[in-house]
C-alpha cells in the first residue's frame, strides 16, 4: 500500500487531492522557484485534519510543507519531491472578536483584510498589512512575520501575535502566550513560531492583539504639502 493510501484513509472524504495537476497548482508560491512533486495536498478543515496529517507524516517519515493563499514571495510554500502539502486555507472562522479586550481569536485560513474589516465594525483595527493583505492569510502572515506600511507604528506581525495553537510534528498540540496585553513570565515561545515558516509546526489558532483605529484618515504628503511637482 502507497503511504498516501493510509492518509487518504486517515481523513474524511475529498480532504486529500492526488490527481497530479491539481497538485501541481498547489505547488508553488508567487516565486519563480520549480517546485517537485509532492505525493498529494490535504485540504485541511480543522485541527483535527492537521493533527492527522502531522502524525502519518511522521509515522512514514514524509516532509510536510504548509501553505496559506500561496501569495508569499520567498519560496517557502513551493513544494519539493515526495511531500505532502497542508493547505489551511479553509479554516477561516473568526472563533472571537472582543472589543472589550481588544483581541481577536482567528483560525489561519482568514483573509488578513477580512480580519481588518470585522475589527473596523467595533472602532478598532489589525495593525499588521503587507501588500498582499487583501489576499493573504493570518497563518501565512504569522509564519513569515510579515509587516507593511504601518509596522513603522504599530511592529510587524510578531508584535501583534500574544498567543498561538500549533501542532508538532508528531501531531501534539502546544498553546503558547496568553490573552493580555502584558506578560512578562516564562520563554517567548509565541515569538518564536512566529516567522519559523512552519518549520517549527503548524499554526492552527492565534490570539492577535487589535487597536484602536484612528479617528480619520491618515494626512498624505499630496494633502499637506500638494504634489511633488508643486512643491
Amino acid at each position: 500500500m502507497r503511504p498516501i493510501d493510509a492518509l487518504l484513509s486517515a481523513l474524511p472524504e475529498g480532504r486529500v487531492l492526488t490527481d497530479p495537476d491539481v497538485v501541481d497548482s498547489y505547488a508553488r508560491d508567487r516565486t519563480f522557484v520549480e517546485p517537485g512533486k509532492p505525493l498529494g495536498v490535504v485540504l485541511a478543515a480543522s485541527r483535527d485534519d492537521v493533527v492527522a496529517t502531522m502524525r502519518w507524516a511522521t509515522g512514514h517519515r514524509v516532509p510536510v510543507v504548509p501553505r496559506g493563499a500561496g501569495t508569499g514571495l520567498a519560496g517557502a510554500a513551493t513544494a519539493g519531491d515526495g511531500t505532502v502539502i497542508l493547505s489551511l486555507a479553509r479554516m477561516t472562522a473568526i472563533k472571537e472578536l472582543s472589543p472589550a479586550d481588544e483581541i481577536a481569536v482567528v483560525e489561519p485560513g482568514v483573509i488578513t483584510a477580512d480580519l481588518d474589516r470585522a475589527a473596523r465594525e467595533h472602532g478598532l483595527m489589525y495593525a499588521p498589512d503587507p501588500s498582499s493583505y487583501e489576499i493573504s492569510t493570518i497563518g501565512g502572515n504569522l509564519a513569515t512575520n510579515a509587516g507593511g506600511l504601518r509596522c513603522v507604528k504599530y511592529g510587524v506581525t510578531r508584535d501583534s501575535a500574544l498567543g498561538l495553537e500549533v501542532v508538532l510534528a508528531d501531531g501534539r498540540i502546544l498553546n503558547t502566550g496568553r490573552r493580555t496585553m502584558k506578560g512578562v513570565t516564562g520563554y517567548d515561545l509565541t515569538g518564536l513560531f512566529v516567522g519559523s515558516e512552519g518549520t517549527l509546526g503548524v499554526i492552527t489558532s492565534a490570539t492577535v492583539r487589535l487597536r484602536r483605529a484612528p479617528a480619520a484618515p491618515p494626512a498624505t504628503f499630496a494633502a499637506e504639502f500638494g504634489s511633488p511637482r508643486e512643491a
